[in-house]
């Protein structure tokens, strides 16, 4: 009786590549977090409140990034694992709840929180890897970096104004550049899975563009807002395209071909642990600036929404670069060039109306769509068959 109670609370090794239904509830708490920091930034648009937001979605995603990891090691339905989820749903949840005050009166329950999430993910971690020496020391200076961030933005809470930036700002540092600094050789995943899972977050990230467009449009409908919400389409319809069209998939593949080990592990890292987050944050920062879009497509947008609106294109494209460097060691031209161009734009966008600024942001999007489609047509048709037979064989 004893063992098999003892076995059902055993973390069971994840053996398939299907995202669980138990992770996308997990997510689903994500979206809300991400929808916080929207409102946050929207309720006050100022570049500390920018900055605030930016903080607090690094923190969260560091969190969310914990459990990927954990879940691509783990089959999260099944022993301890499947009611630890549920339980770091809720510390999640009330992480998201905080996040308007966060740098206010709830900062010491937003710390509290963050702090039980990542203990359980530790937990987990260090119960999955009882018979793996090497996934045991990578757990071990995981938690280190990991009470440290969590110390840190306990103190953060004590403080105000700069001194509060400065310690977000190092405990976020500290926490997610542990893996960078105390190597990746012990980690395992499933890269089917891994990968997925971080393209289902992407997917996750523009919803909350969608769900700008709705709040944005709560003043009234009339024939600028249908057009304006037309147009907010078409760019996230181009952010989705530039990620899912042929990037996720050649990135899937590069990580599955991947030796095992310290090359796949730091490929995991690199490429989507961290170049996903500026993927993300960029999304989040375009769906700031289409909510204030479709409040006033008339007006010209402030600074800061500007600022978000085609900054945050450039920083997603930015991100891009830097992910098809880091996957294939090639440079992606056309992508920095309509990065530089977004950032060329923001001074234009405070002194037109705002819907001629999503129009442009708009225009840049379909033009680069448009031209690698054409350019690397034969290479675009030959990988996506390529990669379509790979999983049919598979």
């Amino acid at each position: 009786m004893i063992d098999t109670a003892t076995s059902r609370l055993t973390p069971v090794m994840r053996s398939e590549e299907r995202v669980t239904p138990l992770e996308l509830f997990f997510d689903l708490v994500f979206v809300l977090a991400i929808t916080q920091c929207t409102a946050l930034m929207s309720h006050e648009l100022t570049w500390e409140s920018v900055a605030q937001a930016m903080l607090i979605l690094g923190v969260l995603w560091w969190s969310w990034v914990g459990y990927a990891w954990l879940t691509s090691v783990v089959d999260p339905e099944e022993g301890a694992v499947r009611l630890t989820i549920f339980a770091a749903t809720a510390g999640l949840l009330v992480c998201a709840l905080c996040v308007p005050t966060a740098f206010g009166s709830s900062g010491g329950v937003f710390a509290g929180a963050y702090g039980i999430v990542r203990t359980a993910h530790i937990v987990l971690f260090l119960l999955a890897s009882r018979d793996d020496p090497a996934l045991r020391r990578s757990t071990i200076g995981l938690a280190v970096s990991t009470a440290i961030g969590v110390c840190l933005l306990i103190a953060a809470s004590f403080a105000d104004g700069g001194l509060q930036l400065a310690l977000w700002a190092i405990a976020l540092l500290l926490d997610a550049g542990g893996p960078y600094f105390f190597g990746v050789e012990g980690w395992k995943l499933v890269p089917g899975h891994f990968a997925e899972r971080h393209g289902l977050i992407v997917l996750i990230a523009l919803g909350e563009s969608v769900v700008a467009i709705g709040v944005g449009a709560e003043a009234g409908v009339n024939a600028g807002t249908v057009v304006a919400a037309v147009v907010a389409v078409v760019v996230a319809g181009g952010l989705w395209w530039l990620y899912f069209d042929v990037v996720a998939l050649v990135a899937a593949r590069r990580l599955e071909h991947a030796a095992p080990g310290r090359e796949r592990n730091a490929i995991a890292r690199d490429s989507f642990s961290y170049l996903h987050f500026p993927m993300v944050a960029g999304i989040v920062l375009v769906a700031l600036g289409i909510k204030k879009t479709l409040a006033h497509h008339h007006d010209e947008l402030a600074t800061v929404a500007a600022a978000a609106l085609l900054g945050g294109a450039a920083l997603y494209l930015l991100a891009h670069v830097a992910f098809r460097w880091r996957n294939v060691h090639r440079f992606s031209t056309q992508r920095l060039v309509a990065a530089v161009v977004c950032v060329v734009l923001i001074p234009l966008a405070t002194t037109v109306p705002a819907l001629l600024s999503l129009g442009l942001l708009a225009a840049v999007l379909v033009v680069l769509v448009v031209y690698e489609s054409i350019r690397f047509a034969e290479l675009r048709d030959r990988l996506r068959h390529q990669l379509a037979q790979g999983a049919v064989e598979g």
